[in-house]
């Protein structure tokens, strides 16, 4: 079985988009192939920033030989059908088959295709892909109507085995396949030719060619760290640049190089963030200080000079882009100490979005609202509102209005200059986590306030508006918001009765919009007062919204192995917009379902209530005024009656106290009587009397069970 190796040779391919590109070219040759009956033992896709490498080990030499067979018209069916057939399988009349059926003499075709050789097939699947291979910016040149990432320059692709290699012929817009490929751009620009995928790899290197990216990333990591432990330092990892830079190099030569002293005392967060953006470098700190003091370069080619030049260059670059970092952080901090405010109140002059108004507005709910959050989380109130007042205030800053991922952080550092409280400080950076389901959540009380008004302004801000997530567009975020509170939530135990909350933030911003067209129209007194406005969550709106919540919850808990099922149960039960208590309950009822006692009875309860819904159906009436002890005749039936009394009782009181794996532990402990009751008693019976106490003694049982969840909900 010969192997495969393909390589498309272009100009430099943007390192965002070379992992994909190895992805998409692997999936496209593969899938051809393999439709075409080719099948093969393994494939893998390579890349560097001016090749894609494809290399295919156990290809079949030649597609297999197929045989279809087709039914055909009735013998003696009109002469069209029959001439139809013939055209569509390729044949003539007298090489079909007759043959009887059921339904009189049909006629068969027996339909053989040969397999085809290798090379051919190949041949075409590589050209329709390298035609129509998909980038995210793609450019023409020449005269040709080939689109590609960057311009083509040549095509390898050769078969080979124990005999030696074969090129595969095919063109596409004047660029023939052959066996040859090209070294380092500066170092081995030279081509060669190549028998194998061995060969390929080992000529490469030795043309200064790293192919694989992944031996390219251990080289600069390797490379970088022990050059910063040499000189007593740490790189600082950040395992996204990496990546990036080694998809720009095919050579990769790590250089050290110095900070200017007098950058050295900005924040380290500006050092690296202004080397990683516009330079690509890697950041190398004192571990001791945690001072940003050198930073990792990595060049493509090695010189003379061992780098000296090419460091040299680098350092004047980023000289040039720290002065201008160093001046924004002065300039800042001049007006965080003198009157940090002024920021926030240029925000009215910012808009939030048209319908919700300004950024300054915005500030002032989520204000409100940290106020009246803070008795839930024990945060100071007043400090809540000047954390909330803050936070924001580095938005109008010039070093985030240059490097907007610093927001929240350089926020912190300006509150801290101004003289305020460090948590006051805090707030700015953590207000906006958690920003991921892996992102620390925040838990200092004004943090974590702060950080629920802000989530919860924008949540029921887009709702009041009717601008919800559709499908997989989500433009504001709003799923990673409800998320965000969530966590927050459950992280910090928090009892928070959210309906409550969405109506007044509904309500609020209702308000706000009343008024502002109200005073558009010079009738702003017709508004009311803001109170007026003000809900208590019962609103068609706010119980949308806690709906969205819970469905955000099912996908949280998921991965907690919690059904949705388990959830709606819950959900059914009152209080469900108490995350805390409702995810306590799920869990408590999961803990139950899993096991023996828990499973069974799920299934007693659930025939019970399936044969007490179909007596209430067929009689009109519902069983629900209790059933009555000395109607009991058998002993598993009086047992039950017994079971379910002293059950409702623990049940009752472990509710009470909020104590869910008890209750759920009191239900499961009904299995046993359940089961022995549906053993041994026939529920629709002859004698009225007994049938219907047995019917309101399943209502008990339903009853019961459903005071802990709505166990009707439960699948399976």
């Amino acid at each position: 079985m010969p192997d495969l190796l393909i390589e498309l040779f272009s100009e430099e391919i943007p390192a965002r988009m070379q992992t994909r590109a190895g992805e998409d070219l692997k999936k496209r040759i593969t899938d051809g192939l393999v439709e075409a009956g080719l099948t093969y033992a393994g494939a893998a896709a390579l890349t560097t920033p001016r090749r894609l490498t494809l290399a295919i080990e156990g290809l079949l030499s030649e597609s297999p030989t197929i045989r279809e067979e087709r039914k055909g018209p009735k013998v003696g069916a009109p002469d069209k059908a029959i001439e139809g057939f013939l055209r569509g399988a390729g044949l003539t009349l007298d090489q079909l088959e007759e043959r009887d059926t059921p339904k009189g003499a049909v006629y068969f075709a027996t339909i053989e295709k040969a397999g085809r050789p290798a090379a051919e097939i190949v041949a075409e699947v590589l050209e329709t892909t390298i035609r129509n291979f998909s980038w995210p910016k793609s450019m023409r040149w020449g005269s040709g109507p080939l689109r590609w990432v960057r311009p083509l320059h040549s095509i390898l692709c050769i078969l080979s085995d124990e005999a030696g290699a074969q090129v595969v012929p095919l063109e596409v817009d004047g660029i023939s396949s052959g066996d040859t490929t090209a070294g380092h751009r500066f170092m081995a620009p030279d081509r060669f030719s190549v028998t194998s995928f061995d060969d390929y790899a080992a000529k490469l290197k030795r043309a200064f060619v790293v192919l694989n990216p992944a031996d390219r990333a251990e080289h600069i990591w390797n490379d970088a760290q022990n050059m910063a432990f040499a000189a007593g330092l740490e790189v600082v990892e950040d395992k996204g640049l990496l990546a990036e830079v080694a998809g720009l190099v095919e050579w990769p030569v790590v250089l050290m190089g110095q900070i200017d002293e007098e950058f050295l005392e900005l924040p380290p967060e500006v050092l690296q963030t202004s080397m990683k953006e516009h330079q690509k470098f890697f950041s190398v700190k004192n571990p001791r200080t945690g001072r940003i003091e050198r930073f990792i370069t990595v060049a493509n080619r090695e010189t003379a000079d061992n780098g000296a030049t090419i460091l040299a260059g680098n350092q004047k670059v980023l000289s040039a882009r720290l002065a201008d970092a160093k001046f924004f952080w002065e300039n800042d901090l001049r007006v965080a100490k003198s009157d940090i405010a002024q920021w926030t109140r240029a925000l009215e002059n910012v808009t939030f979005h048209n319908k919700l108004g300004t950024q300054a507005e915005r500030i002032d709910r989520i204000a409100a609202l940290a106020r009246e959050l803070a008795l839930v989380t024990g945060a100071d109130a007043d400090q809540a509102g000047k954390a909330a007042r803050l936070a924001k205030a580095d938005l109008n800053s010039e070093m985030v209005y240059e490097f907007p991922e610093l927001q929240g952080l350089m926020g912190r550092y300006y509150i801290d200059a101004a003289g305020e409280d460090a948590a006051v400080a805090a707030v700015a950076q953590e207000h906006y986590s958690p920003l991921g389901p892996s992102d620390d959540v925040p838990t200092a009380p004004l943090s974590v306030t702060v950080a629920l008004a802000d989530k919860l302004d924008t949540l029921t801000g887009f709702w009041a508006i009717d601008e919800k997530p559709t499908g997989s567009k989500d433009p504001f975020a709003l799923r990673r918001a409800a998320l965000g509170v969530i966590r927050l939530v459950l992280t910090n135990e928090m009892r928070m009765p959210l309906l409550k909350l969405f109506g007044v933030g509904v309500g609020r911003v209702e308000y706000e919009r009343a008024y502002r067209d109200a005073y558009s129209r010079g009738q702003e007194n017709e508004v009311g007062e803001l109170s007026e406005w003000l809900g208590d969550g019962q609103d068609e709106t706010s119980r949308d919204l806690l709906s969205f919540f819970h469905d955000r919850l099912k996908v949280f808990l998921r991965d907690e192995g919690i059904r949705h099922d388990i959830i709606d149960a819950c959900i059914a039960m009152e209080g469900n917009d108490d995350l805390n208590l409702l995810v306590k309950r799920a869990r408590a009822l999961n803990a139950v379902i899993a096991t023996e006692d828990g499973e069974n009875l799920v299934q007693g309860f659930k025939r019970a209530n399936n044969i007490l819904t179909q007596a209430e159906e067929k009689d009109g009436v519902e069983y629900s005024y209790g059933a009555d002890v000395k109607f009991a005749e058998t002993d598993s039936e009086k047992a039950l009656f017994a079971a379910l009394d002293g059950t409702q009782g623990k049940i009752n009181t472990a509710l009470a106290a909020e104590d869910f794996p008890s209750a759920m532990s009191a239900m499961a402990a009904l299995r046993g009587p359940v089961d022995a009751f549906f053993e041994d008693v026939q529920v629709n019976t002859d004698n009225d009397i007994l049938r219907r106490n047995r019917l309101n003694l399943l209502s008990q049982i339903r009853q019961v069970c459903c005071s802990v969840a709505d166990l009707s909900k439960i699948e399976g």
